[in-house]
């Protein structure tokens, strides 16, 4: 059979959304690259879907419904049928839900590889109708997202395209090289044009010829400094009061923090030097047009959704909107207006809500009534949430029934009593909304589904239909759901049909235009249309600086950033065969340490033994150890999270990864 070239879309947890030519030989995917249906794609993707076949003809594949036959963690499964699994799980469910309640099940989910169909269809019936625990998703982007949504609205944000315009750039708490590659053309091309682009970051992801300012905060400190740039502009009379008296409330709130922070101050706290704040936030301001491209980085820590709104309110205090390449970017996802009710209706669900960050605590201390259930899909908690060896602890409970639907065996997975093979996102229908490009997508399946894999919205309305339920949610198909995706969003600025989407594979926004100019084309959509520098997100003390509790034991601050070997723990089984902790020479050298050798890295929640990396990038103080890591990539199946506290972001109860402290020393074997 002559190889075919299909169409497809990269759905994974990445602002790019790129368009995909997928070459098939014979059945058997052989190659996957970009395409220009996305224009933003440009022909190049990532490596990592570059390389996603390892993933869906990988040893680890999940192929056929599994029941744990071994002790929980050591992943011994035998092959079930799908009917059996269905009547496992739903005689579970009875059974918990008669003797404990519904809240004592647990669905766990976050991003997966999912668009629009993978979540909040027929699962969210499933669960509602059990009475299960509900669950706040708020791993990542939490905090980011209250504040935007407080501030703007979720206002659309600046186009990447549009950065070529701009003549001052600041990348704040994001490494585009690593995790959002399609901007990086864009950042070149505004170099080219005269643009200075200013990062901050505890690590300096840009050389000095790509970046004309490098600032090194420490984590958790990016709220002082972003407090310290508005006091000095309030100082020197540098804000736009005709923008502030016109399309915001609160400023004299946000003024009022900020006046405790002097150059000199901010400088102290982010360990950094004043002269370099006061010079970006002199450029910034002097510059026009200039925009803010604000990452994920930033929040997580127990200061970052208060440094999330201090940092969008720049932009605001300086009057940087009106102009093509002037204002912020975040998410995009704002841009869209979606009914979820178009999905799946579910039935009032009004039972407890658990913060996904805490699973550890909550698998293990009693509650009323404890979780007896734990259904995962969407995600590898083991890998990608606070304090993993709480969470391995609790999975290891005899009295915990833990269903994982997944693609492949992850860390979570080893752990299941019940296994259920997900399809990869070649196999499957989707519609994907971008929260990067202003573009929404379609993808058909490039191959059957492996084995006998399956996707989440038909799995989740056979086990409605094997608890005996007659919902419409559990009767649609794949088809029904898909005409219900397009019917349920709003906000393009044109109607999309489904059979236009399918035909075209793609559709764009019209602002009107295709690229948004934030208070031209794009407005906050606030109740009254202005920018809030007060709103009720940011809770009772908006911009409080909290100090960090120091603990001598343990001196060094970790960060575990995204890399360009993972997508959360996606594909990290393939593109992160070996985990590694990066630490500047001075740390290094103060310990008698030396590049690549074997080092132990602790605190008071556990220990991860790995390789070295020496890198002077990495500012003094600080060590990397990169996110997504599985088990296996480490000398002692522990991973970044085994070091990260669980404690919660006062803004939406985020994650604070970033507020890990350890010391690390040279490994001795026993």
């Amino acid at each position: 059979m002559p190889t075919q070239t299909l169409p497809s879309v990269c759905p994974m947890d990445c602002p790019d959304t790129c368009s995909l030519d997928v070459e098939v030989t014979d059945g058997r995917i052989s190659k996957i690259r970009g395409s220009r249906v996305n224009p933003l794609t440009d022909d190049f993707i990532c490596s990592k879907v570059a390389n996603f076949t390892k993933r869906v003809y990988g040893k680890e594949r999940l192929l056929h419904p599994m029941q744990r036959v071994g002790a929980k963690g050591e992943g011994r499964f035998q092959r079930i049928s799908w009917a059996e699994a269905m009547s496992i799980i739903s005689e579970s469910c009875t059974e918990i839900q008669s003797c404990w309640g519904g809240e004592a099940i647990l669905p766990y989910s976050y991003g997966g590889s999912n668009g629009i169909l993978g979540q909040d269809t027929s699962d969210k019936v499933f669960f509602a109708k059990l009475g299960a625990s509900r669950l706040a998703r708020t791993v990542c982007a939490m905090p980011t997202t209250e504040a935007a949504i407080g501030m703007y609205g979720k206002m659309a944000g600046v186009a990447f395209e549009d950065y070529v315009h701009s003549r001052c750039i600041i990348i704040w708490g994001v490494n585009p090289k690593a995790s959002h590659i399609h901007l990086v053309p864009f950042l070149k091309q505004a170099k080219a044009n005269g643009a200075k682009i200013i990062t901050i970051d505890p690590v300096r992801n840009f050389s000095a010829r790509e970046s004309d300012i490098h600032l090194p905060v420490f984590p958790g400190t990016d709220l002082a400094v972003a407090l310290a740039m508005i006091n000095y502009w309030r100082e020197n009379k540098m804000l736009d009061w005709d923008f502030i008296t016109q399309h915001t409330t609160g400023v004299e709130t946000l003024l009022e923090k900020a006046e405790a922070f002097s150059l000199k101050k901010a400088a102290h706290i982010a360990r950094v030097e004043a002269a370099d704040i006061e010079k970006i936030a002199r450029l910034y301001a002097e510059s026009e047009p200039a925009v803010m491209r604000a990452g994920w980085g930033l929040e997580r820590n127990r200061n970052g959704g208060q440094a999330a709104a201090a940092i969008l309110a720049l932009p605001a205090l300086l009057g940087k909107f009106g102009k093509r390449g002037g204002g912020y970017t975040l998410s995009n996802s704002g841009a869209y207006r979606f009914d979820g009710s178009k999905m799946a209706e579910a039935d009032s669900w009004n039972t407890r809500t658990i913060n996904m960050n805490v699973l550890g605590k909550v698998l293990l201390e009693e509650k009323n009534p404890p979780v007896k259930m734990l259904f995962v899909y969407n995600c590898n908690p083991v890998a990608t949430v606070p304090n993993q060896n709480a969470i391995i602890a609790g999975l290891q409970r005899e009295d915990l029934f833990t269903v994982v639907f997944d693609q492949v065996m992850t860390d979570t997975a080893v752990f299941a009593d019940v296994l259920l093979p997900a399809v990869t996102f070649l196999e499957q229908h989707e519609i994907k909304k971008a929260y990067g490009s202003y573009s929404l997508h379609y993808s058909a399946p490039v191959i059957p589904a492996l084995g006998e894999a399956k996707p989440n919205e038909e799995v989740f309305a056979m086990l409605g239909r094997a608890m005996g339920w007659e919902d419409e949610a559990f009767q649609k198909n794949t088809h029904d759901y898909l005409h219900n995706a397009t019917h349920a969003i709003r906000g393009m600025g044109r109607e999309i049909s489904f059979e236009q989407l399918q035909r075209d594979k793609i559709a764009f926004f019209d602002f009107p235009g295709q690229l948004p100019i934030q208070f031209v084309t794009a407005f906050p959509f606030t109740h009254d249309g202005k920018v809030h520098f007060a709103p009720a997100q940011l809770g009772e003390h908006p911009y409080e600086f909290l100090d960090e509790e120091t603990n001598p034991a343990y001196p060094l601050a970790m960060i575990s950033p995204a890399t360009d070997k993972a997508i959360n723990s996606m594909m990290a089984e393939y593109m992160m065969p070996e985990l590694y902790l990066e630490m500047h020479p001075a740390d290094a050298a103060a310990r008698g340490l030396h590049n690549n050798e074997t080092v132990r890295v602790f605190n008071n929640l556990g220990e991860v033994v790995c390789r070295l990396k020496i890198q002077a990038d990495v500012r003094s103080g600080v060590v990397v150890m990169p996110k997504g890591a599985w088990r296996k990539a480490s000398k002692n199946g522990k991973t970044s999270t085994a070091l990260s506290p669980d404690t919660l972001n006062v803004v939406g109860g985020g994650a604070c990864f970033n507020d890990a402290r350890v010391e690390v020393a040279r490994f001795e074997k026993a």
